[in-house]
């Protein structure tokens, strides 16, 4: 699956690839990310922010679900929790980004995440987003 539809572009796109597609009932999915020197997120040896982790996984769960970018530009991250990161990643690895649907109440949604390098688990952690669609907002604006 093309990262084409993420509405993110350089310096803010960490998903590169999606390595395992979720299914029909997003019990999981896995996305690919590899950390570059020359990206800004990095800016040197390691991410400059340890809540980049946590964009990353908003990021998997978003080209997981396979939405339009404009679906995508009509939702935000609206929360992090049980977030923990172990360290920082470093210029050169991969990253596998490992996502799960937790909850769902109406256009917000909770996805489990997990980030890790070689085995290792880099940080881990949920992220809870809104979504809509333009249609959706009409219908909850309307008398």
């Amino acid at each position: 699956m093309p990262t084409a539809d993420l509405p993110h572009a350089y310096p803010f796109r960490f998903a590169d690839a999606v390595a395992a597609p979720a299914d029909a009932s997003f019990a999981g999915g896995r996305v690919r990310i590899r950390v570059s020197a020359n990206s800004r997120a990095a800016m040197g040896e390691t991410w400059g922010s340890p809540l980049l982790c946590a964009e990353a996984i908003a990021q998997a769960a978003l080209l997981l679900q396979g939405g339009t970018a404009a679906d995508a530009r009509r939702g935000f991250l609206a929360g992090i929790q049980d977030y923990r990161i172990h360290r920082l990643p470093e210029a050169g690895e991969t990253l596998d980004v490992e996502i799960r649907l937790a909850a769902r109440f109406g256009p917000l949604a909770r996805f489990d995440g997990r980030v890790s390098s070689e085995g290792e688990e880099v940080a881990a952690g949920s992220v809870l987003v809104r979504q809509g669609r333009a249609e959706d907002d009409a219908q909850e604006i309307a008398p």
